[in-house]
């Protein structure tokens, strides 16, 4: 394909409390077996994209842990690469990335030294499927300048934290309002977009010299009168992870059957991720699982109802866990009752335990040593 895919990883939102203290959005786990930035790295491998780079910031560790093999996702050297930057100190720079453009700009003679004449920009915090050929073959019956991913949101849904845009009958947009307070439209921008590379290069050179750093404010809302931006619309599943709520409501929706359908169905492209060579989970005598993805490594031995279990979580004799998150390498005593919440990795909770989200999703971080109860 000719595009180069560019993955923004480095944001981080107040939003997710403490479930991104030690943690990017982008490495959040998602799914029982994946993290979030899996679905556009898998998106981008799918649609033959063969040069990605991935530009993180905000506690970037564990993500590059993720990343730190390209193996996964068949992103090959010879066939192109994954490259992962961090902000880096150099003569002519100290600053770490003051927005998304000019996160793209500190790291401006990757994009100098590739080839293809389009650049794929997404998100790393998003959840969805999509197949980024259909989208370049738009842009050019379109003959658009820059090409946004919109999706209709429900009416219900509140969409204060999401770009607000505006189209015409030919779906070229007239109107971009990041983040407004009040607005009429459910039309967002999903945050992909599309355009040629040496347009790229010659915009984030111009922001430079006006000390210019946000892609929203100062491209599409600049130009949007200049350029021809298009809109293209996402008909299928799409969750943006930027808070508490979202994210438990992402994971949520992995448990209802239409939504694991459209994902891991033998029609649609598969979801890669870094495998870890976990035995599969055990279910001991006195278990019982209803409705819930158990991920390997786990054991089991109380019961488990409408809840995501990651890695190797170990569940004691007699809880009970409902509608609940429990991440990657967590302890649960015996006599746990855990209902409506998220519980952060490697936690130990202590037995005869009670937690529950009684006016909504509670998180739960409990660093007990775990050999001393």
């Amino acid at each position: 394909m000719k595009t180069v895919g560019i993955i923004l990883a480095g944001g981080n939102s107040y939003r997710m409390e403490k479930l991104t203290e030690k943690r990017a959005i982008a490495a959040m786990p998602i799914g029982g077996s994946y993290r979030c930035i899996d679905f556009a790295l898998s998106n981008m491998t799918n649609s033959h994209i063969t040069k990605v780079a991935v530009l993180a910031q905000y506690n970037a560790r564990s993500l590059n842990e993720h990343l730190s093999s390209s193996k996964w996702w068949n992103f090959g050297r010879k066939q192109g690469g994954l490259y992962v930057f961090n902000p880096t100190i150099t003569m002519d720079n100290s600053y770490w990335y003051r927005g998304t453009a000019d996160a793209i700009y500190q790291n401006l003679d990757f994009l100098k030294r590739c080839h293809e004449p389009y650049v794929i920009i997404c998100g790393g915090d998003c959840v969805y499927q999509m197949d980024f050929g259909k989208l370049l073959n738009y842009h050019i019956e379109k003959n658009a300048d820059i090409t946004v991913v919109v999706k209709d949101m429900p009416v219900s849904e509140d969409v204060s934290r999401y770009g607000i845009v505006r189209m015409d009958e030919k779906s070229q947009i007239y109107d971009f309002e990041e983040k407004p307070m009040v607005t009429q439209g459910h039309t967002v921008s999903t945050g992909i977009y599309l355009m040629r590379r040496r347009m790229l290069i010659s915009m984030l050179e111009q922001l430079a010299l006006e000390q210019r750093h946000d892609l929203v404010n100062d491209i599409l809302i600049r130009y949007k009168n200049m350029k021809k931006i298009y809109g293209y619309k996402l008909d299928s599943y799409w969750s943006n992870i930027a808070s508490v709520e979202s994210y438990y409501k992402t994971n949520m929706d992995f448990l209802k059957p239409e939504i694991q359908k459209e994902f891991f169905s033998g029609d649609n492209p598969a979801i890669y991720s870094k495998v870890d060579d976990y035995p599969p989970a055990k279910y001991n005598t006195g278990s019982m699982v209803r409705n819930s993805l158990i991920s390997s490594g786990c054991i089991i031995n109380g019961q488990v109802e409408n809840s995501v279990l990651f890695k190797k979580v170990f569940v004691g004799s007699n809880c009970v866990i409902r509608n609940s998150i429990i991440l990657n390498d967590v302890y649960i005593g015996d006599n746990t009752h855990i209902e409506n919440c998220i519980v952060e990795s490697r936690g130990t909770l202590k037995a005869n335990s009670y937690y529950s989200g009684e006016d909504g999703v509670r998180v739960v971080c409990e660093k007990n040593e775990r050999y001393m109860i």
